[in-house]
């Protein structure tokens, strides 16, 4: 019975239309009352949560990105994607996808990739002959390869669940991202040849050169992440922290276009947005003890092992569930409390737990795009200025390449684990 004030208020708080910490928040509040145990187990529970020494470096890989983003990394992205593949048919659904993989490795957001290089490419679609319904598609479908590629928010989550090496997981995440890029490029230039969607002139060597150069240092932020996490010199909090630092010092003095004035309301909008995340974590790790103190990640484990244990057909199942679920529930609660059991699962029948992860977040990535909770499709569709069914429709060429990655990742263990295997000793 205190299980149904749990899943019921949730579910129901969820189907309202309540942000999902605070449906997580409730429902674990109607447990305890319910189950009659005291209240202080919340806030225990919540600060357990995140009482994680890897959780700081989320401040600060959201403080970077938000620090190269305002000091002019969006059109200098831009600029060099474009000179790389603007000139192909449907070239400038090309530079958004290219982009996306570029700016993936400075944000490790999908929203902030979705909102940022939406603001300037949807338009600049559209006025160059775009459709609105391809333009804000392609744009949400891209996004989603922000958190694959180094930093990302979601893997460092996944590492402080796992135990997991927070730089395998970025490096884990590395060909799965260029291959989700590589497929929606060859999506976009599909279609475009199809639609006949317009293309650019070739600029040349010396613009190809000029743009590499003008965004050379914020690429280089992504090298020295990644860097710095393989050579061991520091950890991944200590890596944001020098990004942050980095981003701060390019976007004020190198690029010259991050006032000084502007810098307190960007340490604001960092810290409430990882405020946001932390309560999501700790919120979500009440609700995670919950489960696993009525045995409720045991009791899935069972139930399936009781059907069958054959890996390939977990490997489905798995993926069938994140991404259902991926459809109503956020990212990272999604994590939070499915993770822990869904491994113990993975693992029972001999699924790497990097590998796993990284097919696990891939999963969780794609509900970015799909109806109802898809957050960068509201927000692409809003840049676009279009209702959301014209933009779901638009989007399903391009989410079907995204499924074949996730398969192709599911089932090819070394895609997610040569990398990080080759270059880092577990």
């Amino acid at each position: 019975m205190d299980l149904f004030w749990l899943f019921g208020t949730f579910l129901i708080t969820l189907a309202l239309g309540v942000p999902v910490a605070v449906c997580l928040g409730l429902s674990s509040l109607a447990y305890i009352v319910a189950a009659g145990l005291p209240l202080v187990v919340i806030p225990q529970r919540m600060y357990a949560g995140i009482d994680v020494f890897v959780l700081l470096c989320i401040p600060g890989f959201i403080l970077a990105g938000n620090l190269m983003n305002g000091g002019g990394i969006t059109e200098r992205i831009i600029r060099f994607a474009n000179a790389m593949v603007g000139w192909m048919r449907g070239g400038l659904g090309m530079t958004n996808v290219a982009g996306s993989m570029l700016f993936g490795g400075i944000s490790g957001t999908a929203v902030a990739d979705a909102a940022s290089l939406g603001s300037v490419l949807i338009p600049g679609m559209k006025k160059s002959g775009y459709p609105a319904d391809f333009s804000a598609a392609i744009t949400a479908a891209s996004s989603t390869v922000g958190p694959m590629i180094p930093p990302s928010v979601p893997m460092i989550i996944v590492g402080a669940l796992s135990g997991i090496s927070v730089g395998q997981m970025f490096l884990a995440g590395a060909v799965p991202g260029i291959l989700l890029g590589v497929g929606m490029m060859v999506t976009c230039y599909i279609i475009s040849v199809r639609r006949n969607f317009p293309r650019q002139e070739w600029k040349g060597l010396r613009e190809l050169g000029l743009s590499f150069f003008g965004a050379f240092w914020a690429l280089a932020m992504t090298a020295l992440i990644v860097g710095g996490l393989m050579t061991g010199i520091a950890t991944p909090t200590e890596t944001a922290i020098v990004a942050a630092i980095y981003a701060f010092v390019v976007g004020a003095f190198v690029y010259r276009e991050l006032p000084i004035r502007r810098v307190p309301k960007i340490l604001i909008d960092s810290a409430v947005s990882s405020a946001g995340i932390l309560a999501l974590v700790g919120f979500a790790n009440v609700f995670g003890s919950i489960l696993s103190a009525e045995r409720i990640p045991q009791m899935i484990v069972t139930a399936v092992l009781s059907v069958t244990d054959n890996k390939y057909l977990i490997i489905i199942l798995i993926n069938l569930l994140l991404l259902f679920v991926g459809m109503f529930m956020e990212t990272i609660a999604a994590l939070i409390i499915l993770f822990v059991p869904l491994l113990t699962l993975a693992t029972a029948v001999g699924i790497d737990p990097l590998h796993f992860a990284t097919f696990a977040v891939l999963n969780l990535m794609l509900g970015l795009t799909t109806p109802p909770v898809g957050v960068c499709l509201f927000v692409c569709a809003n840049i676009a200025r279009l209702p959301l069914l014209p933009v779901v429709k638009a989007i399903m060429p391009f989410l079907l390449a995204n499924i074949i990655v996730l398969l192709l990742v599911a089932f090819i263990p070394p895609l997610a684990t040569w990398l990080p295997t080759t270059l880092m000793a577990r």
